[in-house]
């Protein structure tokens, strides 16, 4: 049987919003869309992009995966599938969004598993082949040496900014960044706190959010 929380959620959607929208829908339909943000994050049903940033249909193209790990361009390595990557290419090539924004969170699952070693769930251990890439987080980071959790908070702000460098050896992304005609962003959103940090370009830092 499908799921009685979809269902219901479906019939409030399709007697509210979908009602107050429809020209909206309409126009998405007609029109396809145009986003002009994309967005990389992980798939923790606590991180929900749209949810956080109050957007509505059309207005964000959402790539989520274990972390939201951006991995670097490998258009030689014909024996794998490549999700994200081919997320970057239409959201880049073809949408031309104008910023993409990556965004970390706290209490990650994925940075977990990587740190605590833990061990894997099933045979093939996808996730922490995914999490290894992150090896050259940790090496930057360091050991624990201090508080704990400041020290995975660090590694969840590396692998943001290993992924906005991975982002720059997509040959499209770094032709667009170079023009001036794409932008990419660092955030991270504390989902106990509802605290989302920005991080500086010119810096490296991850500043809260202020009004």
């Amino acid at each position: 049987m499908f799921p009685k929380r979809l269902t219901d959620g479906y019939a409030s959607f399709l007697h509210g919003r979908l009602e107050t929208e429809r020209a909206r829908y309409l126009d998405l339909a007609e029109n396809g869309q145009h986003p002009s943000i994309m967005l990389i994050s992980c798939g923790d049903s606590r991180v929900a992009p749209e949810t956080i940033f109050d957007a509505g249909p059309g207005e964000m193209f959402v790539v989520r995966n274990i972390a939201g790990i951006v991995p670097p361009c490998e258009p030689t390595s014909q024996n794998a599938f490549h999700g994200t990557s081919a997320c970057i290419e239409f959201g880049v090539n073809a949408l031309e969004v104008s910023d993409i924004v990556v965004m970390g969170h706290a209490s990650c699952g994925g940075v977990a598993a990587y740190v605590n070693q833990s061990p894997p769930l099933t045979r093939p251990d996808f996730i922490g082949k995914w999490m290894s890439q992150i090896a050259p987080v940790a090496d930057k980071v360091g050991p624990q040496t201090g508080d704990r959790a400041d020290w995975i908070r660090r590694m969840e702000w590396g692998v943001v900014e290993y992924s906005l460098d991975n982002l720059l050896t997509f040959p499209a992304v770094h032709e667009r960044v170079d023009a001036g005609t794409l932008r990419l962003h660092g955030a991270y959103f504390g989902v106990a706190t509802g605290v989302l940090f920005i991080r500086d370009p010119h810096t490296g830092r991850f500043e809260p959010y202020q009004e």
